[in-house]
């Protein structure tokens, strides 16, 4: 039996290079109508068990200021696309802000930006990647490579690069391939205009069909079992949700990089991956605590993000439901970060679509380790900097006022955890005893006087 052999090499920069050579002749087939059949399914199969490569890249970051979003904002809106680039672990080396009342509907950018942009990358000889703040449509994305021509990612490309990157488990792995299938299927046309031709034959769908129906066509069946999969590992995990009794479960939450994770092992003693990186944790990670000898489950649950791809929050709902089956929530908020409030917003505004934000919660303002007191001088008018806060003067602040239940932490240098570790233990005692009213008696505080 004669044998084909694939040959697949990623280029950096270019993408997947493919060949296929029959063992007979040596000849090349990859422009056989059928090779790219046989090539998506190949891929398909395998596609989360490949780990995904990522080269160092150099990038340009493309922003807008908008009646909406002011130079500022659009400004620390382009500091965390960084960021987001470097999780990727590409480097930015250049950014373009344009003023504009809404994103072109063609380019994203006015034509002239785009000449701007086109002129920089001719003239530094640029061959790595741009990357604009927003999702582009598919129109966008198709001309911009076209007078660009070069590597061009929205904001939400990014983002599934970074979660492919992180899936550790089959569970994550098959939620961020669904995420990445939705978000390919309406930008099939970019993909293979060179093969928009008609064509026929046995074992296709009819006369007529083009490259791109059909390759439509695998992507929804690829979509089809994907969700299948989800459903039957919620299956499972439900199951094991089941079987973990009726233990109070604590869930934390919060914008991406506020320090979950860290303060997850802190009161946990547990080893969970933490890192300055967005996005560090992507699976929910469940660990046994024990707080004065009152028990309780706590997760670790991925972090929200501005602009969080639509594709991304319907691919991970059943991650959310370690967040949906809590009693408690705990909202972690990163109160060195200059744009803390509209992080509080985004998460607040996230538990609101998946319909808890009204469950019992406790505010947890981390990282106060960036606030390190030196008292002013008694003369001294100007106003309070960051240095001239101590912790009784954070609890005197307007945050302490946005919910009853708050506590001003920093995770990393374990400073005031005795405050939170009470709050945890009255919040979840108040829970257990509702749930198991005969066990009270187990977690009253005695005097020795009264036990005599």
């Amino acid at each position: 039996m004669q044998k084909n052999v694939l040959i697949c090499k990623i280029v950096p920069q270019k993408g997947i290079h493919a060949e296929l050579y029959t063992k007979a002749t040596n000849e090349n087939i990859a422009q056989h109508p059928l090779f790219f059949i046989i090539f998506a399914k190949i891929i398909n199969r395998t596609m989360t068990e490949i780990k995904t490569e990522i080269y160092q890249d150099s990038a340009i970051l493309v922003g807008l200021i908008t009646p909406q979003q002011n130079e500022d904002k659009a400004t620390e809106y382009l500091d965390e696309l960084a960021f987001l680039a470097e999780t990727a672990g590409a480097t930015p080396v250049k950014r373009f802000l344009q003023r504009l009342d809404y994103p072109n509907p063609r380019t994203f950018v006015g034509q002239g930006k785009l000449e701007e942009i086109k002129t920089y990358i001719v003239d530094n000889e640029f061959e790595g990647m741009i990357i604009f703040d927003d999702e582009l449509s598919p129109l966008q994305l198709k001309n911009i490579e076209k007078e660009l021509k070069i590597k061009i990612l929205d904001r939400t490309n990014l983002i599934l690069d970074i979660f492919a990157k992180r899936a550790q488990t089959a569970y994550a792995k098959t939620q961020v391939a669904l995420a990445q299938y939705q978000y390919l299927l309406p930008r099939l046309t970019r993909m293979w205009t060179h093969l928009e031709r008609q064509r026929g034959g046995i074992g296709m769908r009819g006369p007529g069909e083009t490259q791109i129906e059909t390759d439509r066509r695998i992507i929804l069946d690829r979509i089809s079992k994907l969700k299948k999969d989800l459903m039957q590992i919620d299956k499972q995990q439900q199951t094991q949700r089941r079987n973990r009794g009726k233990m109070v479960r604590v869930a934390l939450v919060g914008y991406t990089n506020v320090g979950k994770s860290t303060l997850m092992n802190v009161l946990s003693k547990a080893d969970v991956f933490a890192e300055n990186k967005l996005f560090a944790t992507l699976d929910t990670t469940v660990r046994k605590v024990i707080i004065d000898n009152l028990p309780f489950l706590l997760s670790d649950t991925v972090g929200f993000i501005r602009k969080l791809p639509h594709h991304l929050i319907e691919s991970f709902k059943s991650t959310l439901d370690e967040v949906r089956e809590a009693d408690l929530l705990v909202h972690i908020v990163d109160i060195s970060h200059p744009n803390f409030e509209e992080q509080y917003e985004i998460v607040n505004k996230t538990l609101l679509e998946i319909n808890k934000s009204e469950k019992p919660s406790i505010l947890v303002f981390n990282k106060i380790d960036a606030f390190t007191y030196t008292p002013k001088e008694t003369d001294d008018p100007s106003p309070l900097q960051r240095e001239n806060y101590s912790l009784d003067d954070l609890k005197k602040t307007w945050m302490a006022n946005l919910q009853g239940d708050c506590v001003f932490i920093s995770a990393l240098n374990k400073d005031n955890l005795n405050e939170l570790k009470t709050l945890l233990y009255n919040k979840v005692k108040e829970i257990h005893i509702t749930r198991f009213p005969y066990n009270d008696f187990l977690f009253q505080h005695y005097t020795d006087e009264e036990l005599l």
